[in-house]
């Protein structure tokens, strides 16, 4: 079953490897499924039953013009769930912008299905600077993100937001050009219209309200040198806000720690799910 149709009729592809137990992931912005792949190959030669699909948007699924807000999407989520069988003990977890997903869904849906979840370098719970959220991101960093998009979307993508993503500087970097590269092809994939909304969700949805709604056991993991969605208004922040949370910091770990720390990560799902 590589398509699902969404209740307003969008496609979105779907990876379902493995038998077993659950495990639903969510990707980050500006990426797809495929940014899962270490950790889904992992989970399914565990036992679980790995889901992975590209959000609308992005990867292969459709593009529509509307839909790109956080309750839109967590019924997305929803709607995967009910069609892929998984809706009965499933976990979610979800990275970076998937953070939010989650985060609508267990608030929105009320946790239907959910044993347990996940948040990986996740958003939650609000990034945006302001006068009740003084240590968030200032809007201008959010500017000059829509700025470079729209100027020239692949050179921004690949010699700053990616870089950066994986903590890449000038003199070393912990991942390969290719493994650039292949981010910078992943992001492309997404149309532009989805990108820049999706960039406008993430950054100005406060999921503050949304953390009480978590009633299961919720692994935390974020990077202590993440400088796309910094760690103290972020992972911490959660971990405060959500009761049955295990916080699990990465010393000096950028965002894009599902590649530059796979095993480690792919290690503590397993332990996480395991329990």
């Amino acid at each position: 079953m590589p398509y699902i149709k969404t209740r307003d009729g969008t496609d979105l592809y779907v990876k379902d490897w493995g038998q077993g137990r659950p495990v639903v992931l969510l990707h980050g912005w500006p990426l797809n499924a495929d940014s899962w792949d270490v950790q889904a190959l992992a989970l399914a030669e565990a036992g679980f039953r790995a889901i992975a699909y590209d959000r609308r948007g992005f990867g292969r699924s459709g593009q529509p013009w509307h839909g790109y807000d956080y309750d839109t999407l967590s019924d997305d989520l929803a709607d995967v769930l009910k069609e892929t069988g998984a809706d009965g003990d499933a976990t979610i977890v979800g990275f970076s912008m998937g953070g939010g997903e989650v985060a609508r869904y267990m608030s929105r849906h009320e946790g239907r299905g959910v044993i347990a979840a996940g948040l990986i370098s996740s958003v939650v719970p609000y990034m945006l600077k302001t006068d009740d959220n003084p240590h968030g991101t200032p809007q201008s960093t959010f500017d000059g993100i829509t700025d470079g998009l729209n100027e020239d979307r692949p050179h921004f993508l690949r010699h700053t937001f990616v870089p950066q993503f994986y903590g890449a500087g000038f003199i070393s970097s912990p991942v390969s050009d290719e493994v650039i590269d292949w981010s910078v092809g992943m992001a492309l994939m997404a149309g532009l219209r989805p990108t820049l909304a999706c960039a406008q969700a993430f950054s100005h949805t406060d999921f503050r309200p949304d953390l009480p709604a978590f009633r299961v056991p919720t692994l935390i993991v974020h990077g202590t040198g993440d400088k796309t969605v910094p760690i103290d208004t972020s992972a911490r922040a959660a971990a405060a806000g959500i009761a049955q949370s295990q916080l699990v910091e990465y010393d000096g770990a950028p965002h894009g720690l599902n590649v530059t720390e796979k095993d480690r990560l792919s290690q503590d799902l397993l332990t996480f799910l395991g329990r």
